[in-house]
């Protein structure tokens, strides 16, 4: 965001440096030839937000920009939308798992859920569902309302459209969107009939179909997506390979950054990392930039030395700033998945002539992800309308090639088709942790959601199961058949079905995490014990560290957060 701004105006100004590096950046494939010359700066995660930050900061050619990458570069299968479902789980997923939970992800094996973040060149943004999807109005008026001043909504929306070249712009909101930016934003060019009925659906129940980007966050939509011409367009393809070329742009893959290094007066001067097995070092002249992601950044930064004192020395860390909300405020979107079948047991469209379509014309069902292209924005009890703020977002699956992972029809031909509807809660007001494992910084930490832990979420959740039901009861849907699955969730037998505490029971046992973790390393004012960064994302208490991803989030944005990653990247 205007962080890159920040850098590029003030920076320019530091000891003079207007002058040319008296060395050279010439691209070189011997790592050891240029790894102990300083960069200007390191930034540590290609993600969603790193591969931004560093394709912005290298856009001035005085800056030396060296960009370390954990995973390897995104599969060429990663591109196609359908198969978004297919490496979860893969090698280019850190495969998280969080420690027992006490009152969500029950059924799980241990009581452990699972978290699927990208490692890989792109990071999350390979391996998702695409939505962009920026959050509401009021998410930001807050962040600025308690004291991050420049985060207000009207000061975040010329960021996100600069960044935008909408394909569809026409059909959008006057003034809420941009063309020309590096990332293509437009709809799937295939669209399921059922994804039309739901639109049909959600109008039957008083809610129009609208641009949720634009001047209203509450309704409907045929989801824009971060996908170019039927292909998936991760912030590798949209900011770093445009920028490949330049210079001053060096990218390491297969570097797993362990921790930053200071001086005697708590300056950032180096990062070590570990690259095919070896411990490197590389020194930065002016700053770090930790783009990790709300599980990796809060990690990095522990393993520096850098967090809750007590926490540090019991994992056996040296103590260079006693930061105590460094890995607090974790929290994540938290849902329910719930089963429907309809009368569709038409496989036809679902064979090899599908995979033609796409590779000829990037058209056709591979081209998209079947309905959860829908998404909506919707108001349960406990929220108010007046403020244009929903609670609940729902999320649609099902409806997609044979060739993805999906479980989209029966495990036996003619059986119905499954589908799904995916209530979620948008303001979790439970919190969560994580802290080191140890002293390994290798080794992946200890992760406590805490999710249901408030009550508040699991009432708004049981209202949002019930909305989903009535969403099912329209008109739009009933000529699709689509009946309920009543099969009794696993350890809720006991309780009659449909009903408060069923639901309860249900959501708390088959909990279904949403992968939009935030918070970790909180964006606070000075008089906040627990903020990590300031309003220019500078870690305090240190020089030359900033982080910038999900993790400064004080509160998680209304809706998936790869767009306001991006936005606060750019």
């Amino acid at each position: 965001m205007l962080i890159i701004i920040d850098l590029i105006t003030s920076l320019k100004r530091e000891d003079g440096s207007t002058r040319e590096r008296n060395h050279s950046w010439q691209p070189d494939t011997h790592l050891n030839f240029h790894i102990f010359f300083p960069y200007d700066f390191v930034v540590i995660g290609g993600g969603s937000a790193g591969a931004t930050v560093a394709a912005r900061l290298s856009e001035e050619p005085r800056f030396s920009v060296l960009l370390l990458e954990a995973g390897l570069d995104e599969p060429t299968g990663t591109q196609i939308p359908s198969f978004f479902f297919n490496f979860i789980g893969s090698d280019i997923d850190w495969q998280y798992t969080t420690e027992s939970e006490d009152e969500a992800c029950l059924n799980k094996e241990h009581r452990k859920c699972y978290w699927p973040r990208g490692k890989v060149l792109g990071g999350t943004s390979v391996m998702n569902g695409m939505t962009y999807m920026r959050g509401s109005r009021k998410d930001y008026d807050d962040w600025a309302r308690i004291g991050n001043i420049g985060w207000s909504y009207r000061d975040v929306l010329p960021y996100f459209i600069r960044s935008e070249d909408n394909q569809q712009v026409n059909n959008m909101d006057y003034g809420y969107h941009g063309i020309g930016g590096p990332l293509t934003v437009m709809q799937f060019p295939y669209h399921p009939p059922l994804s039309f009925a739901l639109l049909e659906a959600g109008k039957e129940l008083g809610y129009d179909t609208v641009d949720l980007n634009g001047r209203t966050h509450t309704g409907f939509a045929i989801a824009q997506t971060t996908s170019r011409n039927g292909s998936r367009l991760s912030t590798a393809r949209a900011f770093l390979r445009p920028a490949r070329n330049r210079p001053n742009l060096h990218i390491m893959l297969n570097s797993t950054a362990t921790r930053i290094m200071f001086d005697e007066n708590n300056r950032a001067v180096g990062v070590e990392f570990v690259h095919d097995g070896m411990m490197k070092h590389v020194s930065v002249a002016k700053e770090v930039v930790v783009s990790g992601g709300a599980v990796n950044s809060p990690q990095i930064l522990l393993n520096s030395g850098i967090g809750p004192r007590e926490e540090l020395n019991a994992a056996g860390v040296s103590v260079i700033r006693d930061l105590p909300g460094v890995g607090k405020n974790l929290h994540n979107h938290v849902a329910y998945a719930m089963t429907f079948t309809i009368n569709d047991t038409d496989t036809t469209p679902l064979n090899w002539a599908t995979a033609m379509e796409y590779l000829l014309f990037r058209d056709g069902l591979m081209s998209g992800t079947g309905i959860s292209e829908v998404t909506a924005m919707i108001n349960t009890k406990y929220a108010d309308p007046r403020e244009d703020h929903p609670d609940v977002q729902l999320i649609f699956g099902g409806y997609l090639a044979d060739c993805a992972e999906t479980g989209m029809v029966g495990e036996k031909k003619g059986t119905n088709r499954s589908i799904y509807i995916i209530p979620t809660i948008l303001h979790p007001k439970s919190r969560g942790y994580l802290r080191l494992r140890n002293n390994d910084p290798l080794s992946k930490p200890l992760i406590y959601p805490k999710y249901l832990s408030h009550p508040d979420d699991v009432a708004a959740l049981v209202e949002a199961v019930k909305f989903s039901i009535r969403l099912s009861e329209t008109q739009a849907l009933k000529r699709y058949g689509f009946e309920l699955d009543r099969t009794p969730v696993k350890n809720c037998e006991h309780l009659k079905f449909g009903c408060d505490a069923y639901w309860e029971c249900a959501i708390r046992h088959d909990t279904a995490p949403e992968n939009h973790q935030a918070g970790s390393c909180k964006m606070g004012p000075a008089d906040d014990p627990m903020a990590v960064v300031d309003n220019q994302l500078r870690v305090r208490g240190v020089r030359g560290v900033r982080v910038a991803d999900t993790s400064i989030m004080p509160s998680v944005t209304s809706g998936n957060t790869n767009a306001p990653a991006i936005m606060i990247g750019t």
